[in-house]
């Protein structure tokens, strides 16, 4: 950064205030030398999008070529580019969530954050849904294929979908519990190390046992708890390099991601559901552009459009690696150094969010469970409709936030409500591409919820965080 005097500053500004302002000019916290990189990252979704359809109308779906090409080239590569986010993903949530409710202090603060948070988290899961099911019954999607094809799409994809139904039957095979001691065990880990060996990594067991150390540390003596506190913090400096380092990658494994599912599935699998996938959409991007830009609007006074603008980095990884968990790391940075959502909130609400806060994946469930009950002509009625909004909220919360985590609670909830689970089968197809779009409208929920807790809280938004702040002050 250039040095100027004071002298040099207009009337009224100081050089920290001149100089501030010239380092925010651009708002996007991943500025490389040249092309800035979520406009690399579009144009590597392009790239990949377009090889990929080409691949398909030249060769079709399934030849020996375009299956190589995945198999030993692009399919490793985005794989590498997504295990490393979800590698960093637990120092990163375990240091940023215990330093946050440290960095929080009062327990009555951190009590009032985390229930805005699950409020909000509430409310809009069960909107999502409401707007999904009255799309669903509306559009009728169900009523709309052909028996043939689903009969088609059922041979294809039956196999996959057997496994799925016989590994839940398997599950549920065990000693049955109460609701109770369900949750209990959902929530709180006998073994935090080994919940977070666990592939997936079970984030709600550690978020409780992040929470409860952060708690802790606040209810000891600030020399006790100050050696501890600095190791997290360059626990969480480090895992925020590394996924500096990761993101650099990000241009081309998204290129490889997108081509994996264009090439193989091309057009024709799209066409042949295309009433479902049109309400999916739909309902996601009235859930995106009208229900958060009212949040976003009326609760967090931002402008829509700002919000957006700002937060296009965290859409296109999310939509990219459809995970929730790989995208968290870049979505704790953005909304620190974008949107100016100090840490301590931040940390806790997305990184609650990435598990509890999934308004789209709500969306997609119900729309799916409607869907597939219309194609096997069973009427559900009011009161099992409104189940199912139950379920899927309860389903938005719990559903691990990895690629196609909702299929096994869809499984589950279509025994519920009498549908054959082996359905499952036809939108096997086509769930990764809409995973891709529910899990953009996840990550962005998350981000509404934490700048609307900041909000609340008193903050600022649009602030560079403090550590920007004293770094200015001291150039």
């Amino acid at each position: 950064m250039s040095k100027k005097t004071d002298d040099a500053a207009p009337p009224g500004q100081s050089r920290f205030e001149q100089e501030l302002s010239t380092d925010l000019k651009d708002t996007t916290p991943d500025r490389p030398r040249g092309m800035l990189l979520h406009t690399r990252i579009l144009l590597g979704l392009g790239v990949g999008v377009a090889a990929g359809l080409i691949a398909n109308a030249v060769w079709g779906t399934g030849h020996p070529a375009v299956e190589w090409v995945v198999a030993n080239l692009t399919e490793p590569v985005g794989t590498l580019f997504l295990r490393g986010l979800l590698m960093i993903v637990i120092p990163l949530v375990g240091s940023s969530l215990i330093l946050g409710v440290a960095g929080i202090g009062d327990i009555r603060r951190l009590g009032r954050v985390g229930l805005r948070s699950f409020a909000y988290c509430f409310v809009l899961s069960a909107i999502s849904v409401v707007i999904g099911l009255t799309l669903a019954n509306t559009i009728r999607p169900g009523h709309r294929i052909r028996p043939e094809t689903a009969e088609r799409l059922k041979e294809r994809y039956g196999s996959d979908a057997s496994r799925r139904v016989e590994a839940l039957e398997r599950e549920k095979q065990g000693p049955r519990e109460s609701p109770l001691m369900q949750v209990v065990k959902t929530i709180v880990p006998a073994n935090p190390f080994q919940t977070a060996a666990s592939d997936p990594p079970q984030m709600l067991q550690l978020m409780f046992f992040a929470l409860i150390v952060g708690i802790a540390l606040t209810l000891i003596s600030e020399a006790t708890a100050s050696p501890l506190l600095r190791v997290l913090e360059t626990v969480y400096a480090v895992s925020a390099k590394v996924v500096d380092l990761l993101m650099q990658f990000a241009p081309y494994a998204v290129a490889c991601l997108l081509f994996n599912n264009t090439a193989r599935f091309g057009l024709d699998l799209i066409a042949a559901l295309s009433w479902f996938v049109v309400t999916v959409l739909l309902g996601l991007a009235l859930h995106m552009f009208g229900v958060y830009s009212l949040s976003v609007y009326f609760l967090s006074r931002l402008s829509p459009l700002d919000f957006f603008r700002r937060v296009k980095t965290v859409m296109l990884t999310a939509f990219s690696t459809s995970s929730s968990n790989a995208t968290l790391p870049t979505a704790l940075r953005v909304s620190e150094e974008n949107l100016g959502v100090p840490r301590e909130i931040n940390s806790f609400v997305l990184t609650v969010g990435a598990t509890a806060n999934q308004n789209g994946t709500a969306l997609y469930e119900g729309v799916t469970v409607l869907f597939l009950a219309q194609l096997a002509q069973v009427s559900l009625s009011l009161p099992q409709q409104l189940m199912v909004v139950y379920l899927a909220i309860l389903g938005g919360i719990g559903t691990a936030g990895v690629p196609s985590g909702s299929i096994p609670f869809i499984i589950a909830v279509l025994a519920t409500v009498h549908v054959n689970p082996g359905l499952i089968a036809i939108v096997l197809g086509v769930d990764r591409i809409l995973d891709m779009c529910r899990t953009t409208l996840n990550v962005v929920g998350d981000l509404t919820a934490a700048t609307y807790v900041a909000r609340a809280e008193g903050y600022e938004l649009l602030k560079p965080p403090l550590t920007t702040r004293r770094a200015l002050s001291e150039d």
